[in-house]
């Protein structure tokens, strides 16, 4: 009997699903054409049609890794400071599910690293999110909520922030609960609005 069109999308789904599973458990330094097909149940020939070479497997999960993320469920918020803390929040590695995500991300790191094209689009995605933290940076200055200063600069920096703050917590979740995340955002987010911040103009003295 030939394979329908449901059928296909059905392994597909079953194929991503056993790219995820091994992401989750073992990051990308563990992404092998036969982890997958052990996971799946399968033979390695049967992924070469949808994978010809170890480059395409990773270019998918990252991909995969992607969609996830954005379909995460997101925290409602209203305007200003309180919709920066929730996208701040929505990074961190707070729930079980953000957890995996980000530990397959930072494991991501190095693979990008060791290749052009994967590095450009890492690259592209960090600055997609500084581009939306930026406004909502400028929105919470609109409000008065936020002293003035570079958007752009302040949401490098808040950034720069949770991204540590992410990898300490993968590291070290008993010292750093997802409670204790969040007071640190909180403590980082009212230092940004204290009236004596410099809102990031000048640099800290050495």
């Amino acid at each position: 009997m030939p394979r329908t069109k449901g059928d296909h999308e059905a392994r597909r789904r079953d194929v991503s699903e056993a790219v995820w599973r091994v992401l989750a458990a073992h990051g990308f330094g563990g992404l092998t054409l036969r982890a997958v097909a052990a996971e799946l149940g399968a033979t390695t020939g049967l992924l070469t049609h949808y994978f010809p070479a170890k480059r395409d497997l990773v270019a998918y999960a990252l991909d995969l890794l992607t969609e996830r993320t954005a379909s995460r469920p997101r925290r409602a918020a209203g305007d200003g400071l309180a919709a920066l803390r929730a996208a701040l929040l929505d990074i961190l590695p707070l729930t079980a599910e953000a957890t995996d995500s980000n530990r397959i991300w930072v494991s991501s790191w190095d693979t990008a690293l060791a290749d052009p094209a994967l590095s450009d689009d890492h690259a592209r995605k960090y600055e997609q999110s500084r581009v939306r933290l930026g406004e909502l940076v400028s929105a919470a200055q609109r409000l008065g909520e936020l002293p003035a200063g570079d958007p752009a600069r302040i949401a490098a920096g808040a950034q720069s922030f949770v991204l540590g703050l992410v990898v300490q917590a993968l590291f070290n979740p008993t010292a750093f609960p997802p409670r204790h995340q969040v007071e640190l955002l909180d403590d980082y987010l009212a230092s940004l609005a204290s009236p004596t911040s410099s809102g990031g103009d000048h640099p800290a003295s050495a």
